[in-house]
């Protein structure tokens, strides 16, 4: 029977108690402590290590203990505590940072272009806006049809407020959203785990069938690197984060140079 080592004990029991005492006393934590966009009025540099010790629920929470449950207690036994707690800690982060980068980039022109639009509301733009950042289908033929009656009156103070309002409550929609969990830290895991086991047999659950632990990582690289980049209505996962945490445990273990170890 697989022993539970001292550092993924302490792992799992944080975030369990963290999500027990958010879940019971209704605590904004995730409001507070989740990651978000840099230029967020709410933002805080803290939020890229307490991002990773938050979930959106159960089985948000049940997934990633049990991944650290499964893979980390081996990587903790080669390591050992203080190594495997810094790489589960630099993964975390690390992914949230690539997350971070690339999110200041992908919601920097919907912020320039709200700005631009505060500036100067006339129907044109506002047009444009709507086009581009999309939201709802029943908003969106309610936005044309305001967006009509604007262009019948682009001096009405009245139809420029309004549309002011409508292009901030799009701009919030998009750049107020916040990113939590322990993915980027588990997916470090799992790179590292099939690295240094790469030729250990795993028991899938679905389908139910054995696979070697480094092709169940290529596939879980390949199919975050594909649900990236064809992303689709209504898919929140954070598919960057898992990719970033592959990709610092990647990296970790090649300055460790454990990479050259293969234990099976």
């Amino acid at each position: 029977m697989m022993r539970l080592t001292p550092m993924v004990k302490n792992i799992l029991l944080i975030n369990v108690v963290i999500f027990i005492i958010q879940s019971f006393l209704k605590l904004p934590l995730n409001d507070i402590g989740g990651l978000r966009v840099v230029f967020s009025d709410e933002f805080a540099p803290y939020q890229f290590l307490t991002y990773m010790w938050l979930h959106g629920g159960f089985g948000h929470i049940l997934g990633n203990m049990f991944a650290v449950f499964i893979f980390g207690p081996m990587l903790e036994q080669v390591w050992g505590s203080k190594r495997f707690l810094t790489f589960y800690l630099i993964c975390g982060i690390g992914a949230g940072v690539l997350f971070g980068v690339v999110d200041f980039f992908e919601k920097n022109q919907i912020r320039q272009d709200h700005h631009a639009f505060i500036e100067n509301p006339d129907p044109g733009a506002f047009e444009m806006f709507i086009v581009e950042y999309k939201v709802s289908s029943q908003h969106t033929q309610m936005l044309a049809e305001f967006s009509e009656q604007f262009y019948d009156s682009p001096n009405s103070r009245s139809y420029q407020d309004q549309a002011m309002q409508f292009v901030d409550q799009i701009y919030h929609l998009y750049v107020d959203g916040i990113m939590v969990g322990a993915s980027g830290a588990v997916f470090g895991i799992l790179m590292a785990f099939g690295m240094l086991f790469p030729n250990t047999q795993l028991f899938l659950l679905f389908p139910p069938i054995p696979i070697k632990a480094k092709y169940l990582v290529l596939f879980y690289g390949l199919y975050e690197l594909y649900s990236e980049f064809s992303r689709m209505p209504g898919d929140n996962v954070a598919h960057l984060a898992h990719l970033g945490g592959m990709l610092i445990a990647y990296i970790l273990l090649k300055l460790w140079k454990d990479d050259r170890r293969r234990f099976y």
